[in-house]
């Protein structure tokens, strides 16, 4: 089954296609702890979750798309505690510590195999990853921060009523964090206009100031002058880069490549890349000291590494562009496969179950694209319908 014939079922059709999935039986088979889930087993909460939302008060004024991308974070949100469950050694007490995260990558590529559309696929990614934030939120050293930088990659709205549905989605011997707690997310976003979009920063660069550097000010408006713009280019071999920097004017710019360095020195992927990326940063460092624009074309999978290059970059005040390409999976091997230099097909796959997608909290302009359409610049993230 494909994603669009998926997410036009009903919830009773989408619950009998899921618990004919590996990842669902898994969660039918691990037990939880009976202090806050005394129902049962994490398959049970989940069909508990998903029928809470649809007796939200506000169900009825959703979008048809915010609702298949709630009802699919429900899905999701503990499908990760099997593989992160433990069981503590003497008290019998139950935990799955960073299922979440987990929940973020299995989300990401049981939805890459069902051809969902990248838009959608991430924001429900990020809504399983974060899903457990609102309950934690008076917990935070500054609430008020964490709410304004969630709104940059979820919708507040959606994360607010799924944590309502979560919290009612249960049985519990203890309530230590009541379901007034998450109201708290929902007024703090809504006084700093960020519960239906983004919070509003003065500026691009106020906004890159804000995730890039310790205690940022909001009331700070920086002025925006910068030396050149670096244009990072992101994603799994065959996605397309090459070919979105033909398409789309960047051809002229110059490229510092990784894998062209690679040939050029004549080092195997699979060999040490010391020599290779100490290369490359002194070709960028040439670049960003001569105000020349260019183009940093990676993999650049994982946010760890891509902070790496970004703080380079804005050491030398440039203003950063992340392009991430991903189309249907199918198509990209066929693209990897017309490629000079192809890389082995097991290589792919096993990269994209560590692939972290760029978000807006991590540069000046964000581009999503399958390859087919490239949404416009400068435009925050529409995470609510």
């Amino acid at each position: 089954m494909k994603w669009k014939t998926l997410a036009q079922q009903n919830l009773a059709e989408t619950l009998a296609w899921a618990e004919d999935q590996p990842w669902c039986r898994a969660m039918a088979e691990c037990a939880q702890d009976a202090q806050w889930h005394s129902e049962g087993d994490v398959w049970t909460h989940t069909k508990m979750v998903c029928h809470q939302l649809e007796r939200l008060e506000e169900w009825p004024s959703l979008s048809n798309d915010e609702r298949i991308r709630l009802r699919f974070t429900a899905l999701f949100h503990d499908a990760a505690k099997p593989l992160t469950t433990q069981i503590e050694h003497g008290t019998g007490r139950i935990s799955s510590p960073k299922h979440a995260v987990k929940g973020e990558h299995l989300t990401r590529q049981v939805l890459r195999d069902l051809e969902c559309d990248l838009k959608t696929r991430e924001e429900i990614a990020r809504l399983v990853r974060f899903h457990g934030r609102p309950a934690f939120l008076s917990e935070q050293d500054s609430p008020t921060n964490e709410v304004i930088g969630m709104s940059w990659l979820v919708s507040n709205r959606l994360l607010y009523l799924f944590a309502v549905a979560d919290t009612r989605g249960r049985h519990t011997q203890s309530m230590d964090r009541p379901e007034e707690n998450l109201l708290y997310w929902k007024l703090l976003a809504e006084e700093h206009d960020c519960y239906t979009n983004s919070f509003r920063f003065t500026n691009d660069h106020a906004r890159f100031l804000f995730f890039t550097r310790s205690n940022p000010d909001l009331s700070y408006t920086p002025y925006e002058q910068y030396s050149c713009t670096v244009t990072v280019l992101s994603g799994l071999p065959g996605s397309g880069k090459d070919t979105w920097l033909k398409q789309h004017g960047k051809h002229a710019l110059p490229v510092v490549s990784l894998d062209d360095i690679r040939i050029e020195l004549g080092i195997d992927p699979t060999d040490n890349q010391g020599t290779v990326v100490q290369l490359a940063r002194e070709r960028c460092r040439e670049l960003l000291r001569s105000g020349t624009s260019f183009a940093f074309n990676a993999t650049n999978l994982l946010r760890q590494t891509r902070q790496r290059w970004i703080g380079l970059f804005a050491d030398y005040q440039a203003r950063v562009e992340l392009v991430y390409l991903e189309p249907v999976f199918k198509r990209l091997l066929q693209q990897n496969q017309q490629r000079r230099h192809p890389v082995p097909e097991q290589v792919i796959r096993k990269l994209a179950t560590k692939c972290e997608p760029p978000t807006w909290t991590e540069g000046h302009n964000l581009i999503l694209s399958d390859g087919d359409a490239v949404p416009g610049k400068n435009q925050e993230p529409n995470l609510s319908s």
